[in-house]
């Protein structure tokens, strides 16, 4: 009597990349997807029930220390990461310039993907800035919109990391895109338009909704790269 297989995989041999993905295609999206919300609903609900969303300990030393330190040397790059990571530069501008560049690459896959994470993240900020409704810091610099949790800057900006991360599958834009997140997050918080706890909550939704995103298309986006990759060779 044969063993059914239905990843028709040898005896004592590993899986291939492409299985492995196929694997992920099929269980990672209802683990994630529980994830981030169960993660984004506590955090909510922990700044919401320590007095209808004033801010937590850490949040005020925080902002006690970030205050305390103002000047001009740290003003004018959070005030770029302000403009980059938000209005029209960074809800249209950005995300369309990826993506058609994605397109010119024929990474159509990919395209797709970028596309309904960003548009999923920022759809879901505004959802839990509605129901949430917190305040935004007193000391806030710059004019921004109702709903301090979660941030949407740095929400866009991890989705926009985590899920160029998957498509380019290089080290180097792993660390960049670290470093762009940590980047805004610092400077949400020293414009004071953020508690700190709010781009935690940023941090991760726009994490959970890139994974969420790819998990379905993950082989797609598997073949996309090789034939990409294949294609890179032959004219090598």
């Amino acid at each position: 009597m044969t063993t059914r297989n239905p990843e028709n995989i040898e005896p004592g041999t590993e899986p291939s990349t492409d299985q492995k993905t196929r694997r992920v295609q099929r269980f990672w999206p209802l683990v994630s997807a529980f994830a981030v919300l169960v993660v984004a609903v506590l955090i909510g609900a922990l700044v919401m029930l320590r007095g209808a969303g004033n801010p937590l300990g850490f949040d005020t030393e925080w902002m006690d220390e970030i205050v305390e330190h103002r000047s001009p040397v740290w003003e004018i790059p959070s005030l770029a990461m302000n403009y980059l990571g938000g209005g029209v530069i960074g809800v249209f501008i950005v995300p369309i310039a990826i993506i058609v560049g994605l397109c010119l690459f024929r990474r159509f896959w990919a395209a797709l993907y970028f596309a309904v994470a960003t548009i999923l993240s920022a759809g879901l900020v505004q959802l839990l800035k509605g129901i949430f409704g917190r305040a935004r810091p007193e000391e806030i610099l710059v004019h921004a919109d109702f709903g301090s949790f979660p941030s949407g800057h740095v929400a866009n900006a991890t989705t926009m990391a985590v899920v160029l991360a998957i498509i380019l599958r290089r080290g180097w834009v792993w660390i960049a895109g670290v470093v762009y997140v940590v980047l805004m997050l610092l400077s949400r918080t020293y414009l004071g338009a953020h508690w700190l706890s709010d781009t935690f909550g940023g941090l991760l939704l726009g994490a959970g909704v890139a994974v969420i995103v790819w998990a379905p298309i993950a082989n797609r986006l598997f073949r996309e790269n090789e034939r990409r990759h294949r294609f890179v060779l032959s004219r090598g």
